[in-house]
């Protein structure tokens, strides 16, 4: 057994002991339903981590995404559905049977094929071309899943002009929706923005938590800049705050 081996059944080792008799009592109390939100949790750090290149805070991150396999996998042997040998060899077998260019004799990768295969571990016959849809993924990222799946099978647009003239065209009809449309109006709108990005190669997941983090500074610089000129933010009109605003921005550009 290699260093790789030996640390992994370590770590294996280290949750058993936690979980067993003498461990601790918060990791003892966990199950698959109270683990959720750290899963969770830890995926958004990690690709945190990955937008801002810091490999040693990415090394972290990931052992805490894999400390969430161990748990999860340690807490189903113990009620004796599987353990992590079945996780791992379940994983080995699905990466060699849907990788046949790699593994096997098949001429090249297709999207059609990877989508066969899938079908075929899952046992369904009548399934769409557009494969398998998780929804269990962010609305954002599940938008552009489905739109790269569609684009695979030849539905796509042309062309970025087009995609362009769609958002344009589903602005509009939100304008002019009546309250009952509203929601579907703006759920076309971002679905087609959606498809912009992937047009312009932009991650809209990663491009609206930029957003959002540049609007959170901004605020914050705005509230100290108001604290710097002895003004209290809930006693200034709007007028002012977006004067402050506007500070705050060319700050930030400068």
């Amino acid at each position: 057994m290699g260093r790789i081996g030996e640390a992994f059944e370590e770590l294996v080792k280290i949750m058993e002991t936690l979980r067993g008799p003498d461990g601790c009592d918060w990791d003892k109390a966990q199950t698959h339903e109270t683990l959720k939100p750290y899963l969770v949790e830890e995926s958004y750090e990690l690709i945190d981590a990955i937008d801002r290149g810091d490999g040693e805070e990415i090394t972290e991150e990931l052992g805490d995404v894999l400390l969430q396999v161990i748990f999860h996998a340690q807490i189903a042997k113990e009620e004796g559905w599987f353990d992590i040998l079945d996780v791992l060899e379940k994983l080995n077998g699905k990466l060699i049977r849907r990788h046949p260019h790699v593994f096997g004799d098949s001429p090249g990768y297709s999207y059609q094929q990877w989508e066969e295969i899938k079908s075929r571990e899952k046992n369904r016959e009548n399934h769409s071309r557009i494969g398998d849809v998780d929804r269990a993924l962010p609305s954002l990222s599940l938008a552009r899943r489905i739109q790269e799946n569609a684009s695979a099978v030849g539905f796509d647009w042309e062309n970025t002009e087009g995609v362009l003239e769609k958002v344009q065209e589903e602005l509009k009809e939100l304008k002019k929706a009546p309250e009952s449309r509203v929601e579907e109006e703006l759920g076309d709108l971002l679905f087609s923005l959606v498809n912009l990005s992937r047009f312009l190669g932009v991650d809209p997941e990663r491009a609206l938590r930029k957003s959002t983090e540049k609007f959170l500074c901004r605020f914050r610089r705005m509230e100290k800049l108001l604290e710097e000129d002895g003004l209290v933010f809930e006693e200034v009109g709007m007028e002012i705050l977006d004067k402050y605003w506007e500070k705050a921005k060319e700050a930030e550009e400068s």
